[in-house]
């Protein structure tokens, strides 16, 4: 009877650990700043082309 009533217990404190763990994980997921996924605008230089390979005039080389 001891052995039940001590291992009763034992799972009871274990279970509201892993409660309270997994609570306060959820709570802090909600209060985390979210990343910033735009991206950064970006000047184009007009003297490559759009491979970013200088523009040539047709002359070759």
């Amino acid at each position: 009877m001891g052995n039940r009533l001590l291992r009763s217990v034992l799972v009871a404190a274990f279970s509201a650990v892993v409660a309270l763990g997994a609570l306060s994980g959820i709570h802090g997921a909600k209060s985390d700043v979210q990343a910033n996924s735009t991206w950064p605008a970006v000047a184009v230089n007009s003297t490559t082309s759009g491979n970013g390979t200088a523009a040539t005039d047709g002359a070759g080389s």
